[in-house]
């Protein structure tokens, strides 16, 4: 079969490890099944591997991707949850030794995938597979960031770092239909222009002094934004933080954190329950994953160039 692999990592050029070909098909372990990929998505995960970050280098060769949509074995039209684990008290991403399709199992980015059966989930038919595919990682993340983690009320004003990713792109839009108050940040006038399309209240440039403070920041751009999201919080307030791209070490002023009793929550993912209400949710209020590009899986290293140079603004999606 056709196949996107990390055959070797590099931190300067991972584009240099990145080797499209064919591999053999998926072997299936007792309480598997395969799909028949229709589409996946591209995210950072997949670059950070190339750069030799959360892969061992005895995994490779191993084929990229966690997101995907497609066929199950009898012809139904699912989504796949690319979090493999056992479940603790109902979480698999609290299972120590869980891990994400392509770190340790082959992942999405080739016309078949393996899965456990547990990871399916329905498809929407009102939902593409192509946005379908934007679901698994970046908006179940930005989901359960919003409506799990954050703990607000409808009408709470949410302050979005870095608008333009996947995650940010999902929690604008998410958001906005969820009923809160959505400002964003970016050092681009364009995706600060996009991001007012998307439905955000007001956008700011980064490191920008806000109008008032705010109920909760949405975090994934880490070092470079970190103090600003600390300083831009209400007393009492909530940070959720599901990534750091820009650095994983941040200094923090202690004393904002425990004397205005503000809160600092750690995100990962999300579970397969959640996952599948994500799916409805879109369904029932036409909320629809921003999609910068389409490509071929034959094409993946354009999507991949375009992610490294940061020339996105919402999901690049592979078809199959």
């Amino acid at each position: 079969m056709f196949a996107v692999t990390a055959t070797q990592t590099d931190p300067d050029n991972p584009l240099k490890g990145l080797t499209l070909g064919e591999r053999p098909d998926p072997t299936v372990p007792d309480g598997w099944t395969t799909v028949t990929v229709k589409a996946a998505a591209l995210n950072h995960h997949d670059l950070w591997t190339l750069k030799g970050v959360g892969v061992r280098q005895d995994r490779l060769p191993i084929i990229l991707g966690c997101d995907a949509s497609g066929l199950d074995e009898n012809g139904n039209e699912v989504i796949v949850h690319s979090v493999i684990g056992t479940p603790v008290n109902g979480d698999e991403t609290l299972d120590p030794r869980r891990s994400l399709l392509s770190e340790v199992h082959d992942g999405t980015f080739a016309e078949k995938v393996a899965v456990p059966k547990r990871n399916l989930v329905p498809k929407p038919a009102a939902i593409s597979f192509e946005e379908a595919a934007c679901l698994p990682t970046a908006w179940l993340t930005a989901y359960r960031m919003l409506f799990d983690k954050a703990a607000l009320e409808p009408g709470s004003t949410v302050l979005v770092q870095g608008a333009g990713g996947g995650v940010a792109t999902a929690l604008i839009a998410l958001g906005r239909a969820g009923g809160f108050r959505i400002w964003a940040t970016s050092r681009s006038e364009e995706k600060r222009a996009r991001a007012l399309e998307l439905g955000a209240d007001q956008v700011f440039e980064s490191g920008a002094r806000l109008p008032e403070r705010v109920d909760a920041v949405m975090e994934s751009v880490g070092a470079a934004t970190w103090d600003h999201s600390l300083s831009s919080l209400r007393p009492g307030g909530r940070i959720v933080i599901c990534g750091a791209t820009s650095g994983l070490v941040a200094p923090t002023q202690l004393a904002q954190v425990f004397f205005l009793q503000r809160s600092i929550i750690g995100s990962t993912m999300g579970t397969r329950e959640q996952l599948a209400r994500l799916a409805v949710f879109l369904e029932q209020t036409g909320v629809r994953p921003i999609i910068d590009r389409v490509l071929p899986l034959t094409q993946a290293e354009e999507g991949f160039a375009a992610m490294h140079e940061g020339d996105v603004f919402g999901k690049i999606v592979f078809t199959v």
